[in-house]
């Protein structure tokens, strides 16, 4: 049966939280659009008239959607390039979904989203759906066909995953930035203990080039070895110029709810740099320059207004 407009306007009105919820899922904004497409396709031949809770309804066709999708992405990384990171989204951009709630915030940053990857699909799905949109139990059991119990059972074992792989910490923006700002002067610098101070002494930092642009295929860890590393990359240089198109511009905003640097040259973002900062420290960079993974960001730049950046390296 054909849609009617109130069937496809139920669906659009879905749409954000659907995406938002496949992000989460999938760690690729790419892939998440594709999936919530599929979803409508599969809402289009549905019998919709015979759909008691459409809401419902959508998000098990997306999370089964999702789920088979994992299974493959998971193949898939076992082959990629170097080190694997998620897409950022920036400040602003709908697909980040509900940010109300500290568990909210925290699903969707990359330090918890790298995490999730060593969750098996059942567990990230139970999680995602329990800690980030605050579905019961009975609900999930519903989505996955699961029981209740083995819906409550496998969200306990997620989050001990999760929690086990880092503490806890909000820091307000305004400290988050004095914090970034207080790394660019250190990073240009030219030496390394300002960095050194301002790091966790189990500090990492991980670039994902994709294997189209240089990239360290093992993390930097430790903070001696990050900050060496850290004023390298922002020590000026011709070959850098070349290797980039041109001077870059650095920005301080938001990327998956942590500070981030957005590195833009001529208008195009080249990388995002988000930042994990603790009471103790910087405990990590998270490094995205892989094009294909910043086509989202850059459509939300080019779309939105800007300060000054903060600084013009290269």
């Amino acid at each position: 049966m054909a849609l009617t407009m109130s069937d496809v306007d139920r669906f659009e009105a879905s749409r954000p939280r659907l995406e938002a919820i496949a992000y989460r899922l999938l760690g690729s904004a790419s892939e998440a659009e594709d999936a919530v497409q599929e979803t409508f396709l599969r809402w289009q031949a549905a019998d919709v008239e015979r759909v008691e809770v459409p809401e419902a309804w959508l998000t098990k066709v997306l999370t089964n959607l999702c789920l088979n999708q994992l299974a493959s992405a998971r193949a898939r990384r076992e082959t990629y390039v170097g080190q694997w990171l998620p897409e950022p989204l920036l400040a602003g951009d709908p697909m980040l979904g509900p940010a109300d709630t500290a568990e909210q915030r925290e699903s969707v940053s990359y330090a918890v989203l790298v995490l999730l990857e060593r969750l098996t699909p059942n567990e990230r799905a139970v999680y995602v759906l329990r800690e980030a949109f605050g579905y019961a139990h009975r609900e999930i059991a519903g989505i996955l066909d699961l029981t209740e119990a083995a819906s409550q059972q496998i969200f306990h074992r997620a989050r001990k995953h999760v929690a086990d792989g880092r503490a806890r910490t909000e820091i307000d923006q305004a400290a988050a930035r004095r914090v970034v700002e207080e790394f660019l002067a250190a990073a240009t610098s030219g030496k390394t203990e300002p960095l050194v101070r301002l790091l966790t002494q189990d500090a990492v930092s991980i670039g994902d080039g994709g294997g189209k642009v240089p990239a360290r295929a093992k993390a930097f860890e430790g903070a001696l070895a990050v900050a060496t590393f850290m004023r390298g990359l922002f020590k000026p240089s011709e070959a850098k110029r070349r290797l980039v198109g041109g001077s870059s511009e650095l920005y301080v905003t938001t990327a998956n709810g942590e500070p981030a640097l957005v590195a833009v040259v001529d208008g195009r973002v080249i990388g995002v740099m988000c930042l994990e900062i603790t009471a103790e420290g910087i405990a990590a960079f998270r490094n995205q320059v892989n094009p294909d993974k910043l086509e989202r960001a850059n459509r939300r730049w080019a779309a939105a207004d800007h300060d000054e950046p903060l600084l013009r390296i290269f």
